[in-house]
C-alpha cells in the first residue's frame, strides 16, 4: 500500500486577513508569524501593545452606596 502524501492527509490552509495591515495571510504552519502575513507587521503590532497605543475604553462608575463615607 502506497504511502499518502502531505498534500492528501494535510487539510488545506487557510488564508485569513492580517490584523495590522489587512493583506492576505496564510494561517497554517509554514508561516511563523500568523496570523500576521509577516515578521514586519508582526513586529509592529507587538511595538503598538509595548506603547500602549491599544487601549479599552471605560467609564467610571460612582462607589455602591454601602461604600460612601457617612
Amino acid at each position: 500500500m502506497a504511502e499518502p502524501r502531505a498534500s492528501e492527509s494535510a487539510p488545506a490552509a487557510r488564508t485569513v486577513n492580517c490584523p495590522r495591515c489587512g493583506g492576505p495571510s496564510r494561517y497554517a504552519p509554514d508561516n511563523p508569524s500568523r496570523p500576521f502575513c509577516s515578521e514586519r507587521c508582526r513586529s509592529h503590532d507587538l511595538g503598538a501593545w509595548a506603547s500602549e497605543a491599544y487601549r479599552i475604553g471605560a467609564t467610571a462608575e460612582p462607589p455602591p452606596e454601602d461604600d460612601l463615607p457617612n
